[in-house]
């Protein structure tokens, strides 16, 4: 493979292999060393970096090792680098036959992922920057909130900093992207939200998720769920049962609640019902989710991306809307930002 052709960037090639080693969901170790090399040779002049490659010096640069060295090198020789062919033969393909590409291409942003700030993979320019190369109009940054420890979530003090840094990621994007301030919220034993008011009046965008005693009793996680849709500050209900399909986390089964009741509530509130595009999720399940839509519930169509190669994942959401006759107009990241703010103010 490595003889085919390649008029691309080594940094492309670099930054192509860690997008599909992720949306491939590998692990983020196997991927930084990518997006490590990019990073270390982007501020150089092309001239040099073939000199380095010809050279044979190029592990010499801090962030380069010897397998990004010959991606590198074979990029600089034209050559399609190995490790990208078998990138793009592996997690390249279509992630659906073509259902679902209509309403894809109606979607105008994202209002779920995470960042290295939590448990994201990747620094917040960087999933920004991929949203934009994605075609998105606006990304909702919404890393977990504090009782998430294992998820490294964002005290008040950590939050307050990261709306600086979108603020400072903004200053320098093209002007037709929004980078937005959202949060995932832990919805609390008691259905409380697990950030300040303060703080959740701050965001554009908040998502309200369970993550904790997944398995309580039906009519106590009803009551939990109904409470925290009821918050002014929720605005999407974010994977509403937890489950897990597949995936290396195993299976999980999902959460027991009387499901026409919380989605009554969304309906009521305005609150969108999630529809998760993980893999591993596809929460919500079918069932529930013809539920919400004959109740009369909104959605939203998210990727709950944890690294940049992720943010594809919509598409499998938008398979599963149109399979279940959602119209777009219902489904609220189809909408132009201004609409979108104005419908999650609290």
């Amino acid at each position: 493979m490595a003889d085919e052709v390649y008029d691309g960037s080594p940094v492309a090639a670099l930054r192509r292999i860690a997008f599909l080693l992720e949306r491939g969901r590998a692990d983020s170790y196997k991927v930084k060393a990518y997006r490590g090399a990019a990073n270390a040779i982007l501020p150089l002049p092309a001239d040099e970096v073939a000199a380095r490659a010809r050279a044979g010096t190029l592990t010499e640069l801090a962030g380069v090792g010897a397998s990004t060295a010959r991606v590198i090198s074979q990029a600089v020789a034209g050559k399609v680098p190995d490790k990208l062919a078998e990138a793009e033969a592996e997690y390249g393909a279509p992630l659906t036959d073509g259902a679902g590409s209509a309403l894809r291409a109606r979607l105008r942003g994202d209002l779920h992922s995470h960042s290295d700030w939590s448990d994201g993979g990747s620094p917040i320019e960087e999933m920004a920057m991929t949203a934009m190369e994605l075609g998105h109009d606006y990304l909702v940054l919404t890393d977990h909130s504090p009782r998430l420890k294992v998820a490294r979530g964002l005290s008040v003090e950590r939050l307050a900093r990261q709306l600086d840094v979108v603020d400072a990621v903004n200053a320098h994007l093209d002007g037709g992207f929004r980078l937005l301030k959202g949060i995932e919220v832990d919805i609390l034993d008691d259905g409380g939200l697990d950030q300040t008011e303060q703080m959740l009046a701050r965001l554009d965008v908040r998502v309200v998720s369970v993550h904790s005693k997944l398995q309580m009793d039906a009519e106590q996680m009803t009551k939990r769920m109904v409470a925290a849709v009821r918050n002014p500050y929720a605005n999407v209900l974010g994977h509403c049962t937890g489950r897990l399909v597949t995936g290396n986390r195993g299976t999980r089964a999902q959460s027991r609640f009387d499901a026409r009741t919380v989605f009554e509530a969304c309906a009521e509130e305005g609150v969108a019902v999630e529809i998760n595009s993980r893999p591993e999720r596809r929460d919500p399940p079918t069932k529930l989710l013809e539920l919400a839509r004959d109740i009369g519930c909104l959605f939203s169509i998210d990727s709950d991306a944890h690294a940049p190669g992720q943010l594809d994942y919509p598409l499998l959401g938008c398979e599963r809307a149109e399979a279940a006759g959602i119209d777009a107009d219902r489904i609220v990241n189809t909408w132009p930002v201004e609409r979108l703010l104005e419908w999650a103010a609290p």
